[in-house]
């Protein structure tokens, strides 16, 4: 693998819009070429085309493009490519089938069942890749101690790779599976997934698969227990679906590639990037390890010419495109996960930590209700920005044209509808004066005088907030694993991150910013830096400790003698190659596992001989979480060994100084916040290692534009880099008056506030509620006690946390002085239910007596007492027997954590007979302490915004923001108005609409909305709901304040802050004594869970948006002394004016992820027989309602179980002429063959051989059914709207981290 350095070396990055080549040419020279990827009037293929020109041009000879090309001179070519990631986007993969366990058909179209985005109405779940799934007859489980089933005990046992046991109950049915296979094929579909239950350790009926199904003709098969052998079916089924999807167009790819080649690259080392920054031989690259191929590069590219080991200053990478912005971090290791998500597809493999976070450079600009906003829409490469002269709407990239940070003399000429245009200033400034003069007309309504902006004042704005949306997410994910943002070296490339790289440094509070030379083609060049990486892995199930130390060495040693042979049959030396071990670790009993290696801590007699991997662990452990779980046994998942031939070229050439001062190329004058200012502009091959550049100045090569901001100072480095020093921020003085700039700015930093005091908690709790389940919301009140920002966006948590805020000012008064914690879950005081304990604290300035502003956090507890196990009890008739109750406890006390008084509180339910204190006291109290915690974080950020902008300026723009959510609100109740009055012919009098639904023991829910057209406002009327019931269905006032918030920013559509503001507009009523607002005894526990459901469903029929969806959340519980189980289950979503429901999938107030069948029947005494959509159950319509599900459940011990359910009487509705959904069903099948209906709420013990049957309630149709056929039923995933943009494609950790918050 020595260099060849009398031939040609080839890096190349294919990317989606342009193709990056850099080559080493013999002797030393470097070429770096850019050209499109997809040019089909002048070449075939983008990669060859390059490699032919730099051929032709340096050896002054003649290739033909209609000929191979020569490959004598060609040592080796190195390439990443977007051709999985194109393919998966656009979902233009190969046509497959999907081979899964009976049961279990629908399995990866429910995946987790959450929905992507929680307050959209239409939901767009991602199609699934596969076009047929064949159901095999095949079942193995897993072996369980004291499993009482007679079946288990009469089966044949067999050995897991694990070690694990496991039961064989049904051997594979070859004949029907082989009928399948065969009428597939016939289908033309020759490309198979395969995915069994528990294949992850016991492979051979997949095996069995994909013998016969390459017998029958498949071209390719992927088995999911080879692709990736890791637990959890759902998606390690997903990276099966994407490999066999992906592969066989990279093989195409591949072949086409080759065939561009003399001898098709016979003698040629061809080598492809994969997503974990490792090469592979063209041969082993494959689909589901192809997807981050491009940005991968990058991040290799940055972390070996930035990172210095002397130093070890960590890095983030900064990598903002035309259509996208990647972040990522190196502090001397790549950083990986082992599960992402790329365009709905949840993948399993090795894969860099590269978090896509905005839309880069075509991130759309916009104005809403007084706000500034910056995508996530862009305009993508066609039409692309307004200045491309395609009609396109106004960008980032027009914002910095605007105000003179690019100069299209320039560019090349590629723009216009024939591609032979400048970038036109001109397109861009008249979109910006029309944009600006809807900014002034705003501005001129506002009830206190504020001058009109011009359109560089406006341009400017969009910068700055596109600058703070993008340091959001590098906060996060710094933040998220302990570190501090501000003392990381921002490395940036990309063709348009060197115009935000100094704003966004100094933002952040970093100190230096660096851009290497070829920054604009990074992720080509870092293909040419890159290792030979082959990985070997496999899944495991032991306790870490000395009785496994010495099959963990053996199995170790296995995977090591892989790579080693892998490695030296591509031509590596031993001296060449070296390992790493890892071993994937977590406590027992939580989800949340580390991949770690033992590197640094050397193991001895009492370690395995890799090192001492425990401490490895629990350093990260304590990194990340702030604690180590000493008691906690540690498990190993998986066992992974990397294997690395070193085989990277260094061409870093020297540069001379020249003893000249810098050659400016010309003048010209930029806009900054100052201003317009002379700005010096300068070529990049024109500077040496001895110049330096003040700013403000531009610095140009051929692939990016580099801008150096004012009071910031450029070097060019021995190696001719850029290493720009940034200053200190300079805080702007501002007025408490409106600007609308600095409210979009403040509403990133009190959003940032409140994420920052989420993270504190996440780290420092110790539950899995909270820490795995992400099952918190923590937000910023005034000192009024109103909402000013809240994070995550958990539905039932919306505006709930005001009502406790602002009773504990009624009640507390002036008794609540500095050093006061207030815990609180009372329903009259603001509680949702009694789990959600609600932890506020009051933030106090010096010479200040009140509170300026609070904090609070609100966090699921586990357990908190009562008469069953997780405090929620499905047949409760009194709030005393669903557990601990606090109203306004002073949980801290001048600064003292009361922890004597809290647990004997907490402990107290045990006084009443027939219940129990909390089950869980260790966690309750060490969850408490993480939530005081978060809130500390939140005073010290409050505090810090208010020394840099005064306390005065602070609160003026808390009502701001609060008035800007006002204004959309009221916008939206105007605009209902006016359809409602034109649906209705009604021109005069009040405006009225009314609804009414029903809870299943009879119980109206009713709603009367009076709307002033005039104002913006409304007043909902709940007069005449039922009476407070005897059971538990009474839903907290907090409850219904939640649910309206959540329904209003549903129909206002668009992202607005959610605070206070919201409910300005509008008054409640609720009377007293009913089922909204019940007595202080009341039991709530069924009211936080399936009330608030209907009263969506009540809201939204008043409003005619959409048809009921599901209304209920299909709570799920059993156990028994030894195990305690939880969950939620999804149903249909109702259709709306141009949608089709979705089909399994939860809907409004709930968005909880299901457990993965693998990980259910390894933890619980239950197996999973059936889990799919019950078809025909959503409501007919023009536009038709989603199915419910089936999931049967088959007990194998005596456990308790515990439904808590509605829709099983009344239907959900559906809406103008739409059918009802179908009403959901709880059925208990015994062991004896008897079937007993259990009715929508019950406790039952069940025997081992018991199975429950449930089915969800589907969704409502909308519309009348045409007799022409035009409605048909669906499970469509396409929205139905005219979509003229699209939304870039998050992914990384930040993004995972996010949407599970999400699906609380």
């Amino acid at each position: 693998m020595m260099a060849g350095v009398d031939k040609f070396q080839f890096a190349i990055d294919r990317g989606g819009t342009f193709t990056d080549v850099f080559a080493r040419c013999p002797g030393g020279k470097v070429r770096v070429m850019k050209l499109l990827s997809e040019d089909p009037a002048n070449y075939t293929d983008a990669p060859t085309e390059g490699i032919r020109k730099i051929l032709q041009e340096e050896c002054g000879i003649s290739l033909s493009k209609d000929q191979p090309v020569d490959t004598s001179l060609i040592d080796w070519i190195r390439m990443g490519t977007t051709v999985a990631t194109n393919a998966l986007l656009e979902r233009k993969g190969e046509r497959i089938a999907l081979v899964i366990t009976k049961g279990f058909r629908d399995l990866l179209l429910i995946g987790n069942q959450s929905r992507p985005k929680i307050f959209d109405l239409e939901i767009v779940r991602p199609e699934v890749l596969y076009e047929e799934v064949i159901e095999v007859s095949e079942r193995v489980v897993l072996h369980q101690k004291g499993c009482r089933l007679s079946k288990a005990m009469n089966s044949e046992t067999l050995k897991g790779s694990t070690g694990e046991s496991l039961d064989l109950w049904c051997p594979l049915d070859f004949k029907t599976l082989q009928t399948e296979l065969q009428r597939v094929l016939e289908k033309g579909i020759q490309s198979l997934a395969v995915v069994l239950i528990h294949s992850y350790t016991w492979s051979k009926h997949e095996q069995e698969v994909g013998e016969l199904a390459q017998r029958l003709g498949f071209q390719h098969v992927s088995l999911s227990s080879e692709v990736m052998p890791m637990v959890r079916m759902v998606p390690r089924g997903y990276t099966a679906c994407a490999d066999a999807y992906l592969t066989p167009c990279i093989k195409r790819y591949l072949t086409g590639f080759r065939a561009g080649f003399k001898d098709v690259l016979k003698d040629v080392n061809v080598l492809f990037m994969q997503s974990d920054g490792g090469l592979t031989p063209m041969k082993t690259f494959n689909g589901s390890r192809a997807i981050l191929s491009g940005p991968a590069g990058g991040v290799v590219g940055y972390a070996v010419t930035t990172y210095n080991e002397e130093s070890k200053q960590p890095i983030i990478g900064f990598d903002m495109g035309g259509t996208s912005t990647d972040v990522s971090r190196y502090a001397g290791e790549y950083e990986h996960v082992f599960e992402s998500t790329t365009a709905g597809i949840t993948i399993q493999a090795p894969q860099l930590d590269v978090n896509t976070v905005a839309a880069g450079g075509g991130s759309m600009l916009f104005f809403r209700s007084g706000l500034f906003v910056v995508g996530p829409e862009s305009a993508g490469a066609h039409p692309g920005p307004s200045c491309y002269r395609k009609g396109g709407p106004l960008t980032v990239t027009d914002a910095n044209l605007c105000l003179g940070r690019l100069l299209p003399d320039y560019f090349p000429k590629i723009f216009g509808p024939e591609e032979d245009q400048p970038l036109s200033k001109r397109d861009t400034l008249r979109e910006f004066q029309k944009l600006t003069d809807q900014v002034n007309s705003f501005l001129e309504n506002q009830s206190q005088h504020v001058s009109n902006m011009t359109v560089e004042e406006v341009a400017m704005g969009f910068i700055r907030v596109a600058n703070e949306a993008m340091c959001r997410p590098i906060r996060a994910l710094t933040q998220a694993k302990g570190h501090d943002t501000s003392q990381h070296i921002l490395a940036c490339f990309g063709g348009a991150g060197g115009q935000h790289a100094c704003a966004i440094a100094r933002s952040l509070g970093m100190k230096t910013v660096f851009i290497h030379k070829y920054a604009g083609i990074l992720s080509a060049y870092g293909m040419a830096l890159a290792d030979v990486v082959h990985e070997a892995q496999e899944p495991c199930s032991v306790i870490y400790g000395p009785e496994s130390f010495k099959l963990l060495d053996q199995r170790i040693a296995v995977l090591k003698q892989q790579c080693i042979t892998s490695l030296q049959g591509q031509g590596f030396q031993k001296a060449q190659i070296s390992t790493e071990a890892f071993l994937h670790l977590r406590y027992e009993r939580t989800d949340c596992a580390f991949m770690c290696s033992a590197k640094g801590y050397p193991g001895n007699e009492n370690f395995c001989h890799e090192g001492d991997f425990r401490t490895a662990f629990c350093l990260r452990y304590l990194k990340e979480f702030g604690f180590t779980i000493p008691e906690r046994p540690i498990v190993v998942d998986d066992i992974r060994v990397r294997g690395t031939g070193s085989s990277s070229i260094h061409c870093e050439k020297q540069l001379k100084p020249s003893g000249l001062p810098a050659r400016v190329e010309t003048m010209t004058k930029c806009y900054f916040e100052n201003g317009y200012l002379d700005t010096n502009v300068y070529y990049l091959e024109d500077l040496t290692c001895d110049h330096i550049i003040p700013g403000p100045a531009i610095i140009i090569d051929k692939n990016s534009t580099i801008l150096v901001e004012p009071e910031c100072t450029a070097t060019i480095t021995e190696f001719g880099d850029i290493q720009i020093c940034v200053d200190r921020e300079k805080i702007p003085v501002i007025g408490t008056e409106l600007d609308t700039i600095q409210l979009s700015i403040f509403s990133h930093r009190f959003m940032s506030i409140a994420e920052q005091m989420g993270r504190i908690l996440q780290r420092t709790a110790i539950s899995t509620n909270i820490k795995e389940r992400l099952d918190f919301s923590c937000a910023l009140f005034g000192p009024d006690g109103g909402l000013v920002s809240n994070a995550p966006h958990i539905p039932v948590h919306l505006g709930a946390m005001q009502e406790t805020v602002q009773f504990q000012i009624k009640n507390l008064g002036q008794d609540l002085v500095e050093g006061d914690v207030i815990l609180s879950n009372h329903p009259c005081a603001g509680g949702s239910h009694l789990p959600d304990l609600t932890v506020i604290t009051p933030v106090f300035r010096k010479g200040i007596s009140y509170p300026v502003f609070f904090v609070a956090s609100r966090g699921h507890h586990a357990d908190i007492g009562g008469i069953t196990p997780g405090s929620m009890p499905p047949h409760s008739k009194s709030l005393e027997e669903e557990g601990a109750v606090f109203t306004s406890f002073k949980l801290l006390k001048g600064g003292m954590f009361q922890e004597e008084a809290v647990t004997e509180a907490l402990l107290a339910p045990g006084k009443i007979p027939g219940s129990s204190g909390t089950r869980n006291l260790h966690d309750n109290i060490s969850d408490l302490r993480a939530q005081v915690a978060a809130n500390q974080k939140g005073i010290q950020l409050v505090n810090e915004l208010i020394d840099v902008y005064g306390l005065e300026v602070v609160q003026a723009y808390m009502a701001h923001i609060q008035a800007n959510a006002e204004v959309a609100v009221r916008q939206m109740l105007k605009e209902f108005a006016v359809r409602c009055r034109k649906q209705t012919g009604v021109q005069t009098g009040l405006l009225e609409v009314t609804s009414e639904d029903y809870m299943d023991d009879g119980s109206p829910i009713r709603l009367s909305v009076q709307i002033n057209e005039k104002e913006g406002s409304a007043v909902f009327d709940f007069s005449g709901s039922g009476y407070e019931v005897i059971g538990n269905c009474n839903a907290p006032r907090a409850i219904t304040l939640s649910a309206l918030i959540y329904c209003l920013r549903c129909m206002v559509g668009q992202d607005i802050p959610l605070n206070q503001g919201c409910l300005a507009p509008v008054k409640v009523i609720i009377p007293k004594g009913s089922i909204l607002d019940p007595s202080a005894k009341a039991a709530v526990v069924g009211g936080n869970v399936l009330t608030s459901q209907r009263l969506v469903d009540v809201i939204f029929k008043a409003f005619g948006v959409c048809a009921a969806s599901q209304g209920c959340m299909n709570n799920i519980t059993f156990g028994n002394d030894n195990v305690g189980y939880y969950e939620t289950v999804a149903g249909g979503a109702g259709a709306g004016p141009y949608w089709h429901g979705q089909s399994g999938v939860h809907t409004h107030m709930t968005n909880t992820r299901i457990t993965d069948p693998e990980i259910l029947e390894k933890r619980y005494p239950v197996i999973l027989q059936q889990f799919q959509i019950n078809k025909g159950t959503g409501g007919t319509g023009n536009f038709c309602g989603g199915d419910g599900v089936i999931r049967q459940l088959l007990f194998r011990d005596n456990v308790v179980l515990s439904v808590l359910s509605e829709r099983r009487a009344f239907r959900p509705y559906g809406l103008y002429g739409g059918e009802p959904g179908a009403a959901g069903l709880n059925l208990l099948i015994r062991a004896d063959g008897r079937t007993i209906n259990l009715g929508g709420k019950t406790s039952v013990e069940l025997n081992p051989g018991d199975i429950f049957h449930l089915q969800t309630p589907g969704g409502g149709g909308f519309g009348l059914y045409e007799e022409d056929g035009t409605s048909k039923r669906t499970t469509q995933t396409v929205s139905q709207k005219d979509k003229t943009t699209e939304c870039f494609q998050e992914r990384g950790s930040v993004y995972e981290y996010r949407r599970t918050q999400e699906t609380v």
